[in-house]
């Protein structure tokens, strides 16, 4: 899935009716009105911004305006937040500290939330990946130790993710990532 559009996805269903006829007013002067009452719903504003150009996943100042102006800063964060985490990974290719995770993946189970906590990711990723990967458990720990080795970066470091199995005493696990 685009992390951009799940950006949207996310930002659209926060708003209420309200906050979205804000965002349209406050667009006036960037769409028409005729395109403004064919609005519903967040998605429809940001695909018209996006075919104006006016948003793109490197050009976010003025949907980070229209959020500050409706004072919705809890989805001002995950807009900067998504920026960090472009900024974060020049290149997206699996390396070498991903090889503890498919241990990991195969063995956390219904505990991989806690893992997580543990690691300090942030809920705002933590409730991402929940809601992409609902249904697949398995996926949805990896991708959540992806989200912990994006935001961490370089200091992402198999000796945290072995303390952080410890820390909620998922022994089994972390001996086996040790090996």
């Amino acid at each position: 899935v685009d992390r951009f559009l799940s950006l949207q996805l996310s930002i659209s269903s926060g708003l209420s009716v309200e906050e979205l006829n804000k965002m349209k007013f406050l667009c006036q002067n960037k769409i028409t009105k005729r395109r403004r009452e064919e609005v519903q719903i967040g998605v429809d504003l940001f695909n018209i911004l996006m075919e104006q150009h006016v948003i793109t996943p490197n050009k976010l100042e003025f949907l980070k305006e229209l959020l500050q102006h409706i004072h919705r800063h809890d989805l001002l964060s995950l807009v900067v937040q998504f920026e960090q985490g472009e900024r974060h990974t020049p290149d997206d290719q699996p390396d070498e500290r991903e090889k503890p995770f498919k241990v990991i993946c195969a063995n956390v189970g219904r505990e991989w939330k806690k893992l997580m906590r543990e690691l300090d990711l942030p809920d705002v990723k933590l409730d991402k990946v929940v809601e992409a990967y609902r249904y697949d458990l398995e996926e949805a720990v990896f991708q959540a130790l992806r989200e912990w080795q994006k935001w961490k970066g370089k200091d992402a470091k198999v000796a945290d993710l072995i303390k952080a199995l410890r820390g909620c005493h998922l022994n089994l696990v972390a001996d086996r990532v040790e090996e």
